[in-house]
């Protein structure tokens, strides 16, 4: 049975080709989520008046991958500890969450940011959202495998 989990931590190329890196990730959709309006686009996210995140959409089977291991490879490829910022790129569509599907979900990003934070694993406050996930709409097809249809690698 496959699962979902839905991240954002920045601009959604960088996040989309980080995790098609998993063992057990078998599909990777760039989208929005965690907003007010139905089927934004990217222009009008840009914008920051649609509440949305860039975010990705992340299909795995359980049985290769769990969740806990995809919170690890989340925290450990951006900077959570950044309020909408990664890197150059400034706005609330670039904040750092976890959209949870269920309770389950929940109660495990919730453990896991409390240990990334006890433990250091950061350089400062972790101010990742943790918040039940709103529709995710997938983005404009151009956005689709951006870094490997522009030649452009990502290593973990």
């Amino acid at each position: 049975m496959k699962e979902k989990a839905v991240f954002a931590a920045g601009c959604f190329w960088g996040i989309e080709s980080a995790f098609k890196q998993v063992t057990g990730v078998e599909n990777v959709v760039c989208g929005y989520c965690g907003g007010h309006k139905d089927s934004p686009t990217y222009q009008e996210v840009c914008s920051g008046q649609t509440g949305h995140a860039e975010a990705v959409e992340v299909t795995y089977d359980p049985e290769q991958v769990s969740f806990e291991s995809l919170l690890n490879t989340f925290w450990s490829i951006h900077d959570p500890t950044t309020l909408h910022r990664q890197g150059p790129d400034i706005g609330t569509q670039y904040r750092s969450a976890i959209f949870f599907l269920d309770e389950v979900q929940k109660r495990t990003a919730i453990q896991s940011k409390d240990e990334w934070q006890k433990y250091g694993r950061t350089n400062g406050t972790i101010v990742t959202e943790i918040t039940e996930a709103s529709t995710f709409f997938k983005a404009e097809e151009y956005h689709q495998g951006y870094f490997e249809k522009h030649g452009i690698s990502c290593k973990l």
